[in-house]
């Protein structure tokens, strides 16, 4: 690149750079202080609720990113005009490339970077998550419940317990559970023992009780057991495959190529194929950011209105581009013919941008030519001028 160019790239990468640190820190303390129940029901320390919630930022940056270059090359060529750089670029005979260049370069490297993020960070990212929230449900009984205290770590879930061994264990454990509104079940154990097997937890009760009543007017049924398995994952809503990774959570050969066995893809096809589709289409909004604001504003404007208007169309379609293609990635999931207009909206804001540009330089050219013709004919000019006056003068002459 030349001097400009690298002045220019410059500039743009560290506005990014600014405005994507501080977006990303503005969602991410918003998201900590949303999950701050982790810190205060959950009985976990400020260190897993740093965790738990930075792992949610590979997501939150795939959306944030092309907004943050949005703003950064928008910014940088609205300072450059507004300093009259660029009319002295444009004077000087340079082009508009000279200008799209290096913005055209951010704009690839920061869709590498997107693409990095939805197809390697993003899934390392949410199944460490997942297994966070096993150690946090693991921990909701060996930590948060108290001897002798009723604690209900969800609605309609209580748990109780006598004392807690040495080793972890749980003695006279009492759970109330009343979720299922078709009927309520009670658990009353005399050890309880918290067992991790892969990514899910167990609570192994022993020597106990289920009391289980479907009908407040007939009696309860009363099973006795020796010992007895409940999964922790059940002290969550649950969804279909739960237990399962769900899109987001897998990289791209899990996703092109699920587990013939799956219930999930099974029951829920459509969600692989838009998390899919996301990550393709994703890494080409910068692209057509970065040509929008060049079709828009690359252009010396001597008028702050006219840069005004410029810059509020760039944003504005730059944005309401975005917004649509998230809504149609959404919508691929229930409608597949809306894989379509999900790359068209891209691509197309791409084929506008460069008839724009063209059109531009078309114009320009023109202007030359009409400039040129007029210094060329300028001796001609003066020479019938001096005829004329010629003319004149003898006229005058008795």
């Amino acid at each position: 690149m030349r001097i400009f160019s690298r002045y220019v790239f410059r500039q743009a990468a560290g506005s990014f750079l600014l405005i994507l640190v501080s977006l990303t820190g503005v969602v991410w303390i918003a998201l900590a202080l949303r999950q701050f129940n982790v810190v205060t029901s959950e009985g976990q320390d400020t260190w897993m609720l740093i965790k738990m919630t930075s792992l949610a930022l590979p997501n939150l940056m795939a959306i944030i990113a092309p907004f943050s270059f949005l703003i950064a090359a928008l910014h940088t060529l609205n300072r450059l005009n507004t300093d009259s750089e660029l009319i002295v670029l444009s004077a000087s005979g340079s082009k508009v490339w000279t200008v799209a260049r290096p913005l055209l370069l951010l704009a690839f490297l920061v869709s590498i970077f997107l693409a990095f993020v939805s197809h390697l960070a993003q899934p390392w990212s949410m199944r460490l998550l997942r297994e966070y929230m096993v150690q946090v449900r693991t921990d909701l009984l060996t930590q948060v419940i108290q001897p002798g205290r009723f604690s209900s770590p969800e609605a309609n879930l209580m748990f109780h317990i006598r004392d807690r061994a040495a080793d972890g264990r749980l003695i006279g454990l009492v759970m109330h559970d009343t979720r299922d509104k078709t009927q309520s079940q009670s658990y009353l154990a005399e050890h309880g023992e918290i067992v991790k097997q892969d990514k899910t937890a167990y609570l192994v009760m022993s020597t106990g009780h289920i009391i289980r009543r479907t009908d407040a007017n007939e009696p309860p049924q009363i099973v006795a057991f020796d010992k007895y398995v409940v999964d922790l994952d059940r002290f969550e809503p649950q969804d279909t495959g739960s237990t399962e990774l769900k899109p987001r959570e897998r990289y791209w050969s899990e996703l092109t190529d699920p587990e013939p066995d799956s219930r999930l893809y099974k029951t829920q096809p459509g969600q692989f194929r838009s998390e899919l589709h996301e990550r393709l289409v994703n890494p080409l909004y910068p692209i057509a950011f970065a040509f929008l604001i060049v079709a828009f504003v690359g252009q010396a404007r001597s008028t702050r209105s006219n840069r005004l208007q410029g810059l509020l169309a760039a944003f504005l379609i730059g944005a309401i581009c975005r917004l649509v293609g998230l809504a149609l990635t959404n919508a691929v999931a229930r409608n597949p013919a809306l894989v379509v207009p999900l790359y068209g909206l891209p691509l197309g804001a791409i084929g506008l941008s460069l008839m724009m540009i063209k059109g531009t330089d078309h114009q320009k050219k023109g202007l030359a030519l009409v400039d040129k013709a007029v210094d060329a004919c300028a001796p001609v000019l003066s020479g019938v001028r001096r005829l004329f006056s010629r003319s004149r003068r003898r006229r005058v002459l008795p």
